[in-house]
């Protein structure tokens, strides 16, 4: 097995947005600001080689969307989707598999691009994308709250083009030899958590907008753009009772500076998290 962290740069959201209820006296010192009240959040993906499977989930903006788009979220870094796979050593037509935890642009952005015709084609030529039926009707008939963040041409093309399949929504399904999927109505209708499971015993959740971020990890940080958010808070409470252990690793999407952390509790009951600086370290590679 091997695992590789997939940079694929950074972007900016409104900081009350991605904190909700929490006073910007205290969301400001997990992720300070600038003056437009914008805070800075990781496009951060993960491969997985598995088995005979090169797994990589999901896919980050993407670049194909238009300046006054991206005028809105300032996409920046120098670390891009293919440049970082490359870096891990694969290519392109190599992958095997894209799980879409859900098709917001953030995470599903990266899934198709223009060719030199600027026709809408794949980006992994050879891999079957991943999501469920049930989130994919829900983003093809989006809500008012969640319109702008589902864009069509992201993922329809998937869908024509033959590239895209389901999976059932049941917790713990097993997708490929060592990685399971969980599913959460909290952030947006089924959302993927997928779990990978280490030979020596340790598990790493990609918890993709459930926990965001380290900074989400306190149950009243829950974000503006969950669709439920009471949902979220009981999501968390019950994803924490099973996480809360020394084998079980937090992998953060949207995390500017920390990709793992663990799960911890103290005596009075609040739950916090222990950072791991060192990724390939954990994973023995």
């Amino acid at each position: 097995m091997e695992l590789h962290v997939i940079e694929t740069g950074y972007f900016k959201l409104d900081g009350g947005a991605m904190f909700g209820v929490v006073p910007k006296q205290m969301w400001s010192k997990i992720n300070p600001p600038d003056d437009n009240n914008m805070c800075t959040w990781a496009l951060r993906c993960l491969l997985v080689k598995d088995g005979d499977r090169v797994i990589l989930i999901d896919s980050g903006m993407g670049n194909k969307q238009d300046e006054k788009f991206r005028s809105h979220f300032e996409p920046h870094g120098e670390a891009t989707l293919i440049s970082s796979i490359k870096k891990a050593g694969y290519a392109p037509e190599e992958i095997t598999d894209v799980l879409l935890t859900h098709l917001h642009f953030d995470h599903v952005g990266g899934a198709v691009y223009r060719n030199k015709d600027q026709e809408l084609v794949p980006t992994f030529p050879n891999a079957t994308y991943w999501s469920s039926e049930d989130h994919f009707n829900w983003a093809i008939d989006p809500n008012y709250r969640e319109k702008a963040s589902f864009l069509k041409e992201n993922f329809v093309p998937l869908k024509e083009q033959g590239k895209l399949k389901y999976m059932p929504v049941e917790n713990g399904i097993h997708f490929s030899e060592n990685i399971t999927l969980d599913f959460y109505n909290g952030h947006t209708e089924a959302l993927m958590a997928p779990t990978i499971s280490l030979p020596d015993g340790k598990k790493i959740v990609f918890t993709s907008d459930l926990l965001p971020s380290s900074g989400h990890v306190r149950m009243p940080y829950v974000m503006s753009y969950d669709i439920r958010p009471l949902v979220t808070l009981k999501e968390k409470a019950k994803f924490y009772e099973k996480a809360l252990d020394d084998n079980t690793y937090i992998f953060f999407e949207h995390d500017r500076l920390n990709v793992l952390g663990q799960l911890t509790r103290n005596d009075r009951g609040r739950y916090g998290i222990k950072l791991i600086s060192e990724f390939d370290g954990l994973i023995g590679l």
